[in-house]
């Protein structure tokens, strides 16, 4: 019976979390796991819902105790092992990061695509911890690491046409023009109603002096979307540009 309830306990904290509604969670949750001793899965989540309380609000140290006690209930929580992951990258331990992280990759690698398609959102888990890798990378200049990290996001996420625009960016602040040029019309090509390619390849056809062309996409831009703040600004700017040229 105490098991029953236990469990029923947790449905409640659950839905009280996916609500908002943290201080009872929480009060629930605690409950648990003074209470329950046995039961090593329902405890591992009540950590993993606890620390992610603890994220939310800030309390990062509470936040990472939480996810190290739910891994050392349950070493195969993919999720709890990212969520430490990612926090350990915001305080600097990369290094200890990098450990975890590797380890929940490795598992993912070696589930089975059953087992794999079960845990729903572990996709975007990684895809979201490769992205924040990757716009490091970029920011410090280090471009082969960061297309390395974007293409990863590209294969997990293929519904992410942003990742598209920043490997585009990335190739051409390498140099690399063409092959820019390649995956924004393609983009383009693929997702006509995307207006960011166009938008990002109207700048890409501007940084290379082709200013009729870049017109022209943010034009397209505007005929889908009369509003487009960004298409109107560049068009205005480039006009504008071109006009005190000709004086």
């Amino acid at each position: 019976m105490k098991s029953l309830k236990r469990n029923d306990d947790y449905r409640k904290a659950k839905d009280l979390f996916d609500n908002s509604n943290y201080k009872p969670a929480v009060a629930l949750l605690n409950e648990i796991i003074e209470t329950e001793m046995d039961d090593k899965e329902l405890l591992s989540k009540s950590f993993f819902i606890l620390a992610n309380i603890f994220h939310i609000r800030g309390e990062i140290g509470r936040a990472i105790k939480g996810f190290n006690k739910c891994l050392s209930l349950d070493p195969t929580h993919t999720d709890a092992a990212i969520s430490l992951s990612v926090l350990y990258n915001d305080i600097g331990q990369y290094d200890e990061a990098k450990k975890i992280f590797d380890m929940a990759n490795e598992r993912v690698k070696t589930t089975s695509n059953e087992e794999f398609m079960e845990d729903g959102h572990i996709n975007k888990k990684f895809a979201d911890k490769h992205f924040e890798l990757a716009e490091m990378y970029f920011t410090y200049n280090r471009l082969d690491e960061a297309l390395f990290e974007y293409n990863k996001v590209r294969h997990l996420t293929p519904s992410d046409l942003e990742v598209r625009i920043k490997i585009a960016k990335t190739y051409a602040k390498k140099n690399f023009i063409n092959k820019a040029f390649d995956e924004l019309k393609a983009l383009k090509l693929e997702n006509p109603n995307y207006l960011p390619a166009r938008i990002a390849l109207g700048v890409l056809f501007y940084g290379s002096g082709k200013i009729l062309e870049a017109q022209s996409e943010w034009e397209k831009a505007l005929t889908k979307d009369p509003r487009n703040e960004e298409a109107l600004m560049y068009l205005n700017l480039s006009r504008t540009a071109t006009e005190t040229t000709l004086t």
